[in-house]
């Protein structure tokens, strides 16, 4: 876990780590795992506050785009998880330059919800498309406070 202080602000707090991602799905799991090492590190380590539920949130999350990037893009795959101020920031970079697509929410549909199930619990949701692939950013709240009663 690397710690830089000051990049977010005065007094602020930057955490991060980096994974790469192996061709095979054990990688989701292992996600999943160093996802839930870090946030609890963060907090033993740092001070970081973090919600039982928002560790659950993350893990949900780089569950969904970690199986994404592995099913949709051979190639080499990078996660990295940061903290800056209030939010865990999960990012999966792929070799595939094309974005993928939310679908409308359907009921009847088995399988592909992932991305719809990130954006609805996502402060925030977005995808970079870079020459050798994409980025694809969820970030999310580290406590259980509502965004509208935030200061």
């Amino acid at each position: 876990m690397e710690s830089v202080d000051g990049e977010s602000g005065p007094g602020a707090h930057v955490v991060s780590t980096v994974m790469t991602l192996s061709g095979d799905t054990s990688c989701i799991a292992a996600a999943r795992r160093l996802a839930a090492d870090f946030l609890t590190r963060a907090g033993a380590e740092q001070r970081v506050a973090v919600s039982a539920h928002a560790l659950g949130l993350t893990q949900l999350v780089v569950s969904e785009l970690v199986t994404n990037a592995r099913r949709h893009a051979p190639g080499p795959a990078l996660m990295e998880l940061r903290i800056a101020d209030s939010t865990v920031e999960v990012t999966v970079q792929d070799s595939v330059p094309v974005r993928p697509t939310i679908h409308a929410s359907d009921p009847q549909r088995i399988g592909r919800h992932g991305l719809e199930i990130v954006a609805a619990v996502a402060e925030d949701f977005y995808v970079r498309l870079e020459p050798t692939g994409k980025r694809v950013t969820a970030h999310i709240a580290l406590t259980d406070t509502p965004r509208d009663q935030k200061p």
